[in-house]
């Protein structure tokens, strides 16, 4: 390309532009998902669960799925 006139270079056009999803809003999601289908998803990291709610979320997920793996 040449830059003759001052205009700089166009970015590179993807044709999967047209396709690709806006982000998700995840808390939407899970909210969405608990009250239309009483799937919780939460992390135990989420500062808004005390101590105790933290480990019952533990237990019952070790209890599910057993517990984790090291890597």
């Amino acid at each position: 390309m040449s830059m003759k006139g001052g205009h700089s270079p166009r970015p590179p056009r993807c044709t999967l532009a047209r396709v690709m999803a806006e982000p998700i809003d995840v808390d939407h999601v899970k909210k969405q998902g608990w009250q239309q289908d009483n799937i919780l998803v939460v992390s135990l990291n989420d500062p808004r669960l005390n101590m105790i709610e933290r480990e019952f979320v533990k237990m019952t997920g070790e209890k599910l799925y057993g517990t984790k793996r090291s890597r």
